[in-house]
């Protein structure tokens, strides 16, 4: 029987990642004849949290910054995913990234749902005492929504582990006792796990090396460009180099290089890192970042940010892999061109799932007090990476849908059965 609420051809706005995301829901729901009841449910956000932020600057004055959370659903756990500071940030960016990380724990099928927070300030224009006030004030205007048993904030754009340590510091200080457990992505020292930081770029080279077996190459014989150098593309990137790829283009927000024999990825990062610039890093050319994203490439890792790839660039992309190392890269416009050129999509809900996987393990170490070794949260990472990539790919061939349809399909089905197993309390 037909959904008529999915039914419904809603206008999208191609740049708006929570209208985009929302058409890969709408898209998948349909395929699985969601009842019109959990549709209504699993579409929205639990819970928006909007709040200003007084912090005394540096100079004596008080600024007041706008920050938001979003939990989009616990039907599976705890709230999960990241906070972002960042000029731009909006309320429908937080939205569609609270919504991606449901999709995304239910596709690799930690017992987490999906939550997201941001706050709207330049990180790069202020001082590390100005961020830590902020931090600590945010940190304790979510203190009633936040919890190991609530939602457990983590890194993401502009945040880091020191961000992670004052805000598991703050809750900890109105708790009374310590409480590793309420954040993940902190120093090993305060509770992190052994190679989180690492997670989501390791992530990327597992799925890529089982993608790549479908068009029977090899990792040397496999060009590979990265737009983007932090700690998702250029860990990714230096992965990719160690396991023997052929990384030809790696880009900042700058701009980026490209050499087609291939680039040292160890001398390029630590250009980067003395320099803040690929500028003048020798035997390479330089590209733009909409330029890199063209450039004929077996596997191309999208690591950047939202919206990369459009509808007003994706014929010009070349490449047979597509690695989303980003949440939400490709626009829903853009998706459907892909599948008709038959480029192979590792969607993000997929293919960036090692950060939150390896954050489930962090939360888990947390709450036992014993902590694994390196190479065990490594190799439990490979096996659900591997597992999650197989279960999407035999969902694609069993329902005659591409890659991303399959992902959200997966994901929709497992958050629909354990909502409707609870019921709905109404």
């Amino acid at each position: 029987m037909a959904n008529p609420m999915v039914d419904d051809v809603r206008e999208i706005k191609e740049d708006n990642p929570f209208e985009s995301m929302m058409a890969h829901f709408d898209r998948a729901a349909q395929l699985l004849d969601l009842d019109p009841d959990l549709y209504a449910v699993m579409r929205v956000p639990n819970r928006e949290l909007k709040v200003y932020i007084p912090v005394r600057m540096d100079s004596g004055r008080i600024e007041v910054f706008e920050g938001y959370r979003v939990q989009h659903n616990s039907a599976r756990g705890p709230g999960k995913g990241g906070i972002r500071y960042a000029p731009d940030v909006t309320l429908d960016e937080v939205r569609a990234l609270a919504a991606w990380m449901t999709w995304k724990c239910a596709v690799v099928n930690v017992p987490f749902g999906g939550a997201k927070g941001g706050v709207v300030c330049d990180p790069i224009q202020m001082s590390i005492g100005e961020l830590e006030r902020l931090t600590r004030r945010y940190a304790a205007e979510l203190i009633d929504i936040i919890g190991p048993e609530k939602d457990v904030p983590a890194p993401d754009m502009n945040t880091n582990e020191q961000t992670m340590a004052w805000i598991m510091d703050t809750y900890s200080m109105h708790a009374r006792h310590t409480v590793t457990a309420v954040v993940t992505g902190k120093p090993v020292e305060l509770g992190g796990s052994a190679g989180r930081r690492e997670a989501t770029g390791r992530g990327l080279l597992f799925v890529i090396n089982e993608a790549i077996k479908r068009f029977k190459m090899i990792p040397p014989q496999t060009r590979v460009v990265v737009q983007g150098s932090g700690n998702v593309g250029g860990i990714a990137a230096r992965l990719l180099h160690e396991a023997g790829y052929k990384v030809v283009a790696i880009s900042d927000v700058h701009g980026g290089i490209y050499n087609p024999n291939g680039i040292d990825i160890y001398e390029a990062l630590k250009h980067l890192r003395e320099t803040r610039s690929f500028e003048e890093f020798p035997g390479v050319d330089t590209v733009t970042n909409q330029e890199l994203l063209e450039l004929e490439c077996d596997v191309l890792v999208p690591a950047a940010t939202e919206n990369q790839i459009t509808s007003h660039n994706v014929d010009s992309i070349r490449c047979k892999v597509l690695a989303e190392g980003a949440n939400g890269p490709t626009t829903a416009a853009a998706d459907e061109v892909f599948h008709d050129k038959g480029v192979f999509v590792i969607p993000d809900i997929v293919a960036n799932a090692g950060g939150v996987t390896v954050s489930y393990f962090e939360w888990v170490q947390d709450r036992m007090g014993y902590f694994w070794k390196e190479d065990v949260v490594n190799e439990r990472l490979q096996d659900i990476m591997v597992a999650s990539f197989n279960d999407v790919c035999k969902y694609a061939d069993s329902h005659a849908v591409d890659t991303r349809t399959a992902a959200y399909m997966l994901a929709i089905d497992r958050v629909a059965y354990d909502t409707r197993m609870r019921g709905i309390y109404a």
